[in-house]
């Protein structure tokens, strides 16, 4: 074997097992019996990978997201990375835990008692890709004010949703 086909092989091999590994990947699912979650959904004008390159910019929420300061990621764009960010007054430490490019991006997170669990899912149809977003909270603030919390969450989702795609389809 020469040196070219062993590089393409190594290659093919690679790419193979990073296929199967995201194929294999399972979303940390919502917690349904939480005291607080929602589940949303919005179609955007832009392909998947555009969606995909807006959504998992974690430094540049801020740029588009106005409810998010101080965005950081601490690592690279793969689970058990950690990042911080604020949002509602909030210090949130986050972990991701699911990153299947230009399918799937989740996370959880934890502040002030509080426990979250945060997926989004995309799916292209046609020119537009389906942008579907689920997100649990639990912990005694989350049973404390439980709808208050549900209600904020609601809209907090929906105005993410909107401003995602008004970002993607500049």
């Amino acid at each position: 074997m020469n040196t070219k086909t062993i590089l393409f092989t190594a290659i093919s091999m690679a790419q193979i097992s990073l296929a199967t590994a995201q194929n294999n990947t399972t979303m940390k699912t919502i917690n349904q019996n939480a005291p607080v979650k929602c589940s949303k959904s919005i179609r955007i004008q832009a392909s998947p990978e555009k969606v995909w390159q807006v959504l998992t910019s974690i430094d540049q929420w801020a740029n588009w997201q106005t409810e998010i300061s101080n965005p950081k990621l601490n690592g690279k764009l793969e689970p058990n990375t950690t990042f911080k960010w604020k949002t509602g007054g909030a210090k949130i430490l986050s972990t991701l835990h699911t990153v299947v490019p230009y399918r799937q991006f989740g996370w959880t997170g934890k502040t002030f008692g509080m426990y979250a669990i945060h997926n989004w899912t995309l799916q292209q149809e046609g020119e537009s890709t389906l942008v579907s977003v689920d997100e649990s909270m639990e912990g005694f603030l989350a049973d404390l004010f439980k709808k208050s919390f549900n209600k904020n969450l609601e809209k907090g989702m929906q105005t993410w949703l909107e401003l995602l795609k008004k970002e993607c389809e500049k």
